[in-house]
């Protein structure tokens, strides 16, 4: 480390990171056998302590809706080990790569080999699930694994530095604490790779921190994720299924549509139909079980100054209760919020949300739209709804993003076979399934040469034969 330890914390951190190393460095790449051990433990700290986990979270955020946990973080982490498992010894298999011409009869492979020791900063809002997941695919890969859990949900890193402590020894998978010198100290460690999942201002000082190190990273950062609504769209079916990838974990999910763009002339019925769908879903009582509450007391008077300013400078506000009243913020629940006559002067336009709120804004036409997205840092995710086949295409070829949901929203993240990543400001880098593997391998190019070729013909003392060998090769190039 390239500062002073100044903490038991940190000692601790240094003293695991080193033991990891020097087990990386001297020890044989775990082979099949002991990857799969490792992932069906990874499994076993989940599978074994479900419930204990839905309750750690449900704690740290207030409380946490326990079919979202199920379905959203622990069904997932489920899914990502079996996936893993079903294909490892194929992903682990040397490649087969052609081997030009000029070469032959030698032949070219390509080795997955492990890193080494790969870092996981992970985030609050999935804990179980964004934490996992890039851990399985450096498990996959053979790497060791530290994590850094949130500092926000303590009750649930807790559980998982005790969960995964009695299933790995120390040097395989460890799970540090959440003190602030410690998140600190941890980016700065020269890791073989670091996953990061947050905001882009964090993000931001992760990546500069690890490039010191020339450290690799993967780096998951969100954004203003649009939903442009199409002419031809459903508004009944979209504002359904807007409603539902906003709202779900209170709308606190790095892909959650953050804004809608919708046909002027449909503008006003569809934010109708988009206030009656959050309704039907969720009510407008704020004890509600299926609505999860917001995770501290900041993030909700963050919220609350986003729409205070936006109603402040002439946004009309569709609230089932304004964020104030005492029944919702006892819960710490932000009420449902749409928001609509929003500018580029108003501050929820101009930061991530993350939170219950939704800006909905008109649009003259598709070009509009199109434009209206391009202007602004290329997002994580994006939702296009409607039906006419050609407009989808225009929107699919004319924007960027790291992920597209057509006709829904958030269902792209969890196609197992697609990477998930973003793109410029929103990140860089992809995980899932194979993607995860590969990302955290070092993919070695091995060339094998045949006794039968003339690569010495290349060799000095030139005379004719090299002109020959050269004639040919042009032949070949």
């Amino acid at each position: 480390m390239d500062q002073a330890l100044t903490s038991a914390p940190v000692g601790a951190l240094a003293d695991g990171f080193h033991a990891m190393v020097a087990r990386s460095r001297t020890e044989p790449a775990a082979d099949l056998a002991e990857r799969l051990d490792r992932l069906a433990r990874l499994r076993s700290v989940v599978a074994d302590n479900e419930e204990r986990f839905r309750r750690a979270i449900s704690a740290d955020f207030g409380h946490r809706a326990a079919v979202e946990t199920t379905i959203a973080e622990a069904m997932m982490v489920y899914s990502e080990i079996r996936h893993a498992t079903k294909h490892l010894k194929g992903w682990m298999a040397p490649q087969r790569i052609a081997t030009a011409l000029q070469f032959l009869p030698a032949r070219n492979r390509l080795m997955p080999q492990p890193l080494g020791v790969v870092g996981v900063i992970a985030p609050w809002n999935y804990p179980l699930q964004l934490t996992l997941a890039p851990a399985i695919g450096a498990i996959a890969a053979g790497n060791r694994v530290i994590i850094k859990p949130s500092e926000l949900v303590p009750h649930f890193s807790a559980l998982l530095k005790e969960t995964v402590a009695a299933k790995f020894d120390a040097t395989e998978m460890l799970v540090t604490g959440v003190e602030d010198e410690v998140a600190k100290a941890f980016a700065n460690l020269p890791f073989d790779h670091l996953v990061f999942t947050g905001s882009n201002r964090v993000g931001r000082l992760v990546a500069e921190a690890a490039g010191r190190n020339l450290t690799p990273v993967t780096l998951e950062l969100g954004g203003k994720s649009p939903a442009i609504i199409d002419a031809s769209a459903d508004l009944e079916e979209a504002a359904e299924r807007i409603a539902y990838g906003k709202l779900l974990n209170a709308g606190q999910t790095c892909i959650a549509p953050d804004y809608a763009l919708v046909p002027e002339r449909s503008l006003q019925s569809f934010a109708e139909k988009l206030r009656a769908q959050m309704r039907r879903m969720f009510g407008a009582d704020p004890a509600n079980k299926d609505y999860t509450s917001i995770i501290s007391d900041r993030h909700y008077a963050r919220l609350e100054g986003l729409v205070a300013d936006a109603a402040q400078r002439g946004a009309k506000i569709l609230q089932p209760a304004k964020a104030d009243d005492p029944n919702w913020k006892a819960h710490r629940k932000f009420p449902p919020t749409l928001i609509l006559g929003a500018t580029e002067a108003m501050t929820v336009m101009q930061e991530e949300i993350f939170g219950p709120v939704l800006p909905v804004l008109g649009t003259r036409d598709a070009n509009e739209a199109i434009a209206f997205v391009n202007a602004r840092d290329r997002p994580l995710a994006l939702y296009w709804f409607g039906k006419d086949g050609t407009a989808r295409d225009e929107v699919l070829a004319r924007t960027i993003s790291g992920g597209v949901t057509v006709n829904d929203c958030l269902f792209h993240f969890a196609q197992i076979n697609q990477p998930m990543g973003g793109v410029g400001a929103s990140g860089s880098g992809a995980y899932h399934g194979e993607w995860g593997f590969r990302t955290l391998s070092k993919l070695k190019p091995v060339f094998y040469r045949s006794k039968f070729n003339r690569l010495a013909d290349l060799y000095p003392p030139y005379g004719g034969k090299i002109a020959r060998l050269e004639k040919l090769m042009r032949l070949m190039s």
